[in-house]
């Protein structure tokens, strides 16, 4: 029913930027929330920010705060991840989510999973 296109990931130097992007297609609703959670080889799939559509506003892990920031187009039905400042432990695949409710900073509460893009920090 809901469908999440995701881009913007590559490769880049320690200290450098990228913007991730999640596209949203299919019934939606205003009280959704679009979470972004990473997995890197070996490691759990762990939360880092959460943007809540009906207030447009984003919750951020404490291991990207200050460093990632999210935001939307309302008229592209697109979230994206503003990652300034990247360090090579930022090195994961990302994904994006999307739920009508629960906990957002659990994995379990998620409904709808983007395919991935792959983050790659180097040294």
């Amino acid at each position: 029913q809901v469908q999440l296109v995701e881009s913007g990931g590559g490769l880049v130097q320690a200290g450098g930027s990228l913007r991730l992007s999640c596209a949203a297609s299919g019934r939606t609703f205003s009280t959704y929330v679009m979470g972004w959670f990473r997995q890197a080889p070996g490691k759990e799939r762990e939360f880092v920010a959460a943007h809540m559509w009906s207030g447009n506003r984003t919750d951020y892990a404490d291991s990207v705060k200050g460093r990632f920031t999210g935001s939307r187009d309302n008229a592209k039905n697109t979230v994206y991840l503003q990652m300034n400042s990247l360090k090579p432990e930022d090195t994961a695949v990302y994904y994006c989510s999307a739920t009508k409710g629960g906990n957002y900073r659990v994995i379990n509460s998620y409904d709808y999973w983007g395919q991935g893009t792959q983050v790659t920090v180097s040294s």
